[in-house]
């Protein structure tokens, strides 16, 4: 019953639903979903709020590991964007696909490496499984970063992927260390696991959470891309100005039942995301520039497209948010 109502709050306060100009039968868009995290919290409330199917949307969520699953899954046409780094990217197109970022719901890398109970410091992880979600994924190259920062490379350790749940397979010494974001991270502070690098505390600007599709599902079908981006940045804006019912939606989707965990992960969320979810192009050149020794190419728009922001900023869609929510 507090779900529903929580959820009917959204609605009343918004003031919309599905509109006249999209009363057709909605069409099918699909998303997939790698590890669960904060930064899905513009699309959870877009959803909550009925913001996809007042733009004609029929939204569909599939999960998925991310990494070298994105680029198959969206040139199949088995979903139309993927909710995923910018670092997905690059690999994908360095072995042929033609993938572009075309939004942002994080700019700075939000990770921090923690290690295994009882795993003591760097030298303890020589030779040790270190776990990633998926190759190519934001957690894969973030490792090696980290592994940087004491002294050590991918050589030293073994990388494991280990899928969505890291945070379960560290706390049970299944890996010996694993990078983590919110709330996983906020979980392995109050479990008292070993933080060895941090860094989201470094503030590195890293196309971290990225939306990205197929250059030609954009090219084709760019009307709908831009009705996937107005409800997801308009997401963002119900769940600036509506605290209490991000925090129930927070905590709902992604099972979380201690007050401080759900404050820790909104208050990340709110200082992180870009509310109109556009790309900061430093990271995305950071990106490029740790990915350079594998061959990829230096140009970054050959993985990001900043033309829906700039259609939106120039119809004027963020002006009208920022009015509508109050925040001009």
């Amino acid at each position: 019953m507090k779900t529903a109502i929580c959820a009917l709050g959204v609605l009343l306060a918004l003031g919309t639903g599905p509109t006249e100009a999209n009363a057709a039968e909605p069409i099918p868009f699909s998303i997939g979903e790698a590890s669960p995290a904060n930064t899905y919290l513009a699309i959870w409330m877009a959803e909550e709020a009925q913001l996809y199917e007042a733009q004609g949307l029929e939204l569909r969520v599939v999960p998925m590991n991310g990494g070298s699953q994105t680029a198959p899954e969206l040139e199949a046409g088995n979903i139309q964007l993927m909710h995923i780094g910018m670092s997905s990217v690059v690999r994908a197109n360095m072995m042929g696909s033609d993938l572009r970022v075309i939004g942002s719901l994080s700019n700075v890398i939000r990770h921090t490496m923690f290690l295994a109970p009882g795993v003591r410091g760097a030298e303890d992880l020589r030779g040790r499984a270190v776990g990633i979600s998926s190759a190519g994924s934001e957690s894969d190259s973030t490792t090696t970063l980290g592994l940087e920062r004491i002294g050590l490379t991918r050589e030293d350790v073994r990388i494991r992927e280990i899928g969505r749940d890291r945070l379960d397979q560290l706390r049970r010494g299944m890996v010996s260390a694993t990078m983590l974001g919110e709330p996983s991270r906020s979980e392995a502070l109050a479990m008292e696991l070993n933080p060895i690098v941090d860094l989201y505390a470094d503030r590195i600007a890293w196309l971290f959470s990225g939306l990205t599709v197929d250059r030609a599902y954009l090219i084709e079908h760019r009307d709908l891309v831009l009705r996937f981006m107005r409800a997801t940045i308009e997401g963002n804006y119900v769940a600036i100005t509506n605290e209490v019912g991000a925090k129930n939606v927070l905590s709902r989707r992604l099972g979380l039942n201690e007050a401080g965990i759900v404050d820790a992960s909104y208050d990340n969320f709110k200082l992180e995301t870009p509310i109109n979810a556009e790309i900061d192009p430093a990271g995305a050149q950071n990106i490029v520039e740790a990915l350079a020794s594998m061959g990829a190419s230096d140009d970054v728009n050959e993985y990001i497209d900043l033309s829906i922001g700039e259609e939106l900023r120039a119809e004027g869609f963020y002006a009208a948010m920022e009015e509508k929510y109050g925040l001009n």
